[in-house]
């Protein structure tokens, strides 16, 4: 289990991470999600304990990450960094690795490689940026650490090797109970692979979620409400609906029809609403970024400065 326990990150006088607190199960494929500078990055390098904090707590399994070489023989980060090898072929790659981690698996490592078609005598300054990330994937994956840690897992692949990777990730969690945490300014991918997921902005969580939870408690409702003059439609302000005891997150209204987003169940959502006699009353289905585009709006942020396309 990783935990952070309120921790301060800086940069000479630029506060980086401001009070993060965390925690994330063993065997759970977690999501940091945010912009650029949003403090992603500083959190995986002080878990890998490249960085020291300068307030709070990290622990891993109940141990300090920093300085600790018993804890880093546990965990493999990859960033644009670890590819720091380039005159080495992808064999040399290997076997410095192999040198490092105890538990490196040679048949893991042959049977990854074969799987994509990497030569294994050529220099990695002669790998596409695609090829390299794919040369220090199958790498990481067969030093069968316990915690795996990717920043921007995905950049430079294409859409099939995309799709190959997230694979051989998913295969990993499940045969092993492989810890992964991916960081990504792109909801897709985090929603693609992970199970939980925190939302980073100017260096704080803003919040931490399992993503089946946030999908099935949050809803669309598009409702018409039956008016007592059939020639007025029925006015309720979002304070009224609010009363019902419906956690509402976003009302607009368009003539008579409400559309409103809404947390909670949605039976639940259904019974509480039924005192205003709606005449309409349709559930619809949000897509993952829109959720997330409400629950800041109530947390008081802006969504637009949070990147989800592929860039």
């Amino acid at each position: 289990m990783i935990e952070l326990k309120g921790v301060v990150k800086k940069f000479d006088d630029f506060q980086v991470l401001d009070s993060i607190d965390l925690t994330i199960p063993q065997g759970t494929a977690f999501g940091l999600l945010g912009s650029n500078g949003a403090g992603k990055s500083t959190i995986l390098r002080l878990l890998s304990g490249i960085y020291k904090q300068e307030k709070g707590e990290i622990y891993i399994d109940g141990e300090a990450v920093f300085d600790n070489p018993k804890v880093k023989k546990r965990i493999f980060f990859i960033n644009d960094e670890t590819i720091q090898f380039t005159s080495f072929t992808l064999e040399e790659l290997k076997n410095y690795y192999k040198s490092f981690y105890p538990k490196f698996s040679e048949e893991l490592f042959e049977k990854l490689r074969s799987t994509i078609n990497l030569p294994l005598k050529k220099k990695l300054n002669a790998f596409s940026k695609g090829m390299k990330r794919q040369a220090v994937v199958i790498t990481a994956l067969a030093c069968q650490t316990d915690y795996l840690l990717l920043d921007e897992a995905f950049d430079g692949l294409d859409h099939t090797m995309r799709i190959i990777v997230k694979r051989m990730l998913v295969d990993a969690m499940i045969d092993r109970n492989l810890t992964t945490i991916i960081s990504s300014h792109n909801l897709k991918e985090i929603n693609e692979v992970c199970e939980s997921v925190a939302l980073l902005h100017q260096g704080k969580i803003i919040f931490s979620r399992d993503l089946d939870s946030v999908k099935g408690n949050i809803h669309k409702i598009q409702a018409v409400f039956k008016s007592a003059d059939p020639e007025m439609p029925q006015y309720y302000s979002k304070e009224e609906l609010a009363g019902t005891g419906v956690e509402i997150l976003h009302y607009e209204k368009n003539q008579s029809v409400y559309h409103l987003i809404a947390r909670g169940e949605v039976d639940e959502i259904k019974k509480k609403l039924e005192p205003k006699k709606p005449i309409v009353l349709d559930i619809i289905p949000l897509s993952l970024e829109e959720i997330f585009i409400y629950e800041m709006e109530v947390l008081g942020y802006d969504y637009n400065a949070i990147e989800t396309e592929n860039k």
